[in-house]
Parts: C-alpha cells; structure tokens; sequence
C-alpha cells in the first residue's frame, strides 16, 4: 500500500481533517486515535504519531482525525461539542472499517480526556470494539472539566494585582453558573461552549457489555516517573469494574515523562514498546 495519506473526511456538512497510516503486510487492527482536551493536542501529537507510525509498521492501519473546531479540522473551538466528537468518531470508525472490511478488531485508542470519549463512543457504536487507553485524566468527565476551569480562575487571579479584589470564593460555581446560562468562557486561549462543558461534565469511563464467545479488551497504560511505580488507584478501579463487566482487562505503568503537560515537546519510548506489547497478543475466550 501507499505511505501516510492526509485527507479530509466529510462529517455532514463540514470536513475533518485525518491522518491515514496504512498497515504493513497483512492487517492486525483498525486503530482510530482520539486526541485529548485543548492545548494537550498540541503537546501530545508527535507521540501520537511516533505511535501510530510503529502500530502501522507491525500490521495496524491507524487513523488519526482532529475533531471538530480542533487542529486542521472545519470549525473553530467554540463551536465544539461533545456529541458532535462522538458523531466525528462514528464518522472515522466507518471510514476504516471499509477500508479495510475483510479483518481487522477495530480499536479506540484514547489519550487523557479522549479516554471518556473513546469509552462513550464504544457505548455507542454498532461494531464491537476494542479500547486502548493512555493516561486516563479521570474516570468522571466532571473533574476534568473543573481542572479546565482552574485555569481560567489561576488567570483572573494573575490578572488581578490587588489581593484583597481578588473574588475566590465562589468563584468556580460562578464560572459553572455562566456556562449553566448559556454563556461561553475564555480560558487559556480557548472558547468553551456550554454544550461542550455539558457533555465533558456527563462523560464517565464506564464499559459497554461485552457479549459474545470473545470478551472486549480494555488495555490501561500509564506513565510513572520511577521504574517500580504501580498502577494508579484510579487505573486500579476501573480495571477491575470493567473486569466485572466481562471486559478482559490489562494495565501497565511504564516509566516516562509526563509529555502531555511537559514544556517542551518530549517522548516516552516506553509507552510506545508497551503499546505495541499489548496489541500483539489476541482476546482469548
């Protein structure tokens, strides 16, 4: 096949902008990748590429797409939703199941925040699928919502020389009221929509059943600063409600930086080895 093929995939009425690695040799998995929230796209894509470039040398064809309003995608930030990403994510799921509809599992690949939209799009979609999960932000959409709405508070309060003026109690109910009322809010460069905040704040990293002779498989990878770090709490239980749910489930924290928040642009051999580990070995009955 080709080599990494740039496209526009019509989603309704507008286009979103996607990245195509074609597999080498014959097709393992379909792998979509589900960027994470704001400026941690930025921060995040030469990893995701790293990994999409060795999943596609092992037998994978990876798709890559910038949600609406994100990167080279129609649209400006503002006008994101978080049921229009779940419609762009449908969107892109078919787009590689017919490119590729004689084999393949497909699998959603999600990082930090596209963690909840990788488990909402799996509730949703008709084809069973795997999910690949890296650095989970949170297993309730709420949180990451309220992180995002420090930043704006962290701003006004820079912004704001006199302490005595500074307004910070009530402060982030006050910013959840606006939204709540149908007002956007500006924060670090950034429009969020209410409808957006909306469907972030209702997110959760719940399963899809899993019914059939072959279980789903949730594969958790973090990143620790120590060798001998363990996985986290949070990854700890979720794993094993989705193990309860009939999910087969796996977690690994490998050692790396925190790229996805890092200053500069910084990489994670070890998540990439472990990525590749994990995909290689099939669902068993």
């Amino acid at each position: 096949m080709t080599g990494v093929q740039a496209f526009f995939l019509p989603v309704g009425t507008s286009q979103r902008y996607c990245v195509y690695h074609p597999p080498q040799g014959r097709v393992r998995h379909l792998v979509l990748y589900i960027h994470p929230f704001a400026e941690e796209i930025n921060k995040t894509r030469r990893m995701a590429a790293l990994q999409a470039r060795s999943l596609a040398a092992a037998g994978d064809a990876v798709l890559q797409m910038d949600l609406l309003g994100c990167g080279d995608s129609a649209g400006d930030f503002a006008e994101a939703r978080w049921d229009a990403w779940l419609d762009d994510l449908q969107a892109a799921a078919r787009w590689l199941l017919q490119q590729h509809a004689q084999g393949g599992s497909l699998w959603l690949w999600g990082l930090r925040a596209g963690c909840l939209l990788a488990a909402d799009a799996a509730r949703r979609m008709d084809t069973p699928c795997h999910l690949l999960f890296w650095q989970p932000s949170f297993a309730d959409g709420s949180l990451q919502l309220q992180q995002f709405l420090r930043l704006r508070l962290a701003a006004d309060m820079i912004a704001q020389p006199d302490p005595q003026a500074r307004q910070t109690r009530g402060a982030m109910d006050a910013l959840r009221q606006q939204l709540q009322a149908g007002e956007p809010l500006e924060i670090a460069g950034y429009t969020l929509s209410p409808r957006l905040a909306d469907g972030l704040q209702h997110s959760r990293l719940l399963p899809a059943p899993s019914p059939g002779p072959v279980a789903r498989r949730l594969v958790w990878l973090e990143l620790a600063s120590s060798a001998t770090a363990t996985l986290s709490p949070l990854g700890s239980r979720t794993l094993e409600q989705w193990r309860v749910a009939g999910w087969q489930v796996q977690g690994t924290a490998a050692t790396g930086p925190a790229f996805w928040q890092s200053t500069e642009i910084e990489e994670a051999p070890a998540l990439i080895d472990a990525t590749l580990h994990a995909l290689a070995t099939e669902p068993t009955a």
